[in-house]
């Protein structure tokens, strides 16, 4: 068993609503076990800024699963919600995204881990600190805390009262 983690964002319809779906989801795949999930966080777009802000989690999961079974798993939970994406960092009802996978470093056509953007993103690194708070950056060999204050106040991320 590898321990995962997976990222979460939705600003289409009820966001909240979407990551909890995705997360009930994950918890059916074949193969992943002890699902925990972050805090729920709100975002400002990243990308594309003129579009709803995001609601954001990350998901630690055990799973049997080889990387790239799990990323067409994801697929299949985006695809089974109804995922659009009009255009790139456009709107989505969900968006399910490998992040981590323990200390291992994958660059294969469609199917890099760590997450390429890991390191800018807020969004992703405040719920994956929340999971993991002495997790590292495999690739860059750095805390994800400090990481995360290296953005410092750049983009707009807060925890929701609300939990998944």
């Amino acid at each position: 068993m590898s321990c995962v983690h997976v990222g979460l964002g939705s600003n289409v319809g009820d966001p909240v609503g979407n990551i909890r779906m995705a997360a009930d989801l994950l918890r059916k795949i074949n193969g992943v076990d002890q699902l925990r999930l972050s805090s729920l966080y709100r975002s400002a777009p990243v990308g594309y800024e003129e579009q709803a802000w995001f609601v954001n989690a990350a998901a630690a999961l055990q799973t049997s699963l080889e990387p790239r079974a799990l990323l067409a798993e994801l697929q299949a939970i985006e695809r089974r919600m109804g995922r659009r994406t009009p255009f790139r960092w456009g709107p989505r009802n969900i968006d399910c995204d490998i992040l981590l996978l323990e200390d291992r470093i994958i660059d294969e056509p469609g199917l890099i881990i760590p997450h390429p953007r890991l390191a800018e993103r807020r969004f992703a690194l405040e719920p994956l600190v929340e999971l993991i708070p002495m997790g590292i950056h495999p690739g860059l060999d750095k805390p994800l805390r400090e990481l995360l204050a290296a953005l410092g106040d750049t983009q707009a991320v807060s925890r929701l009262q609300e939990s998944a």
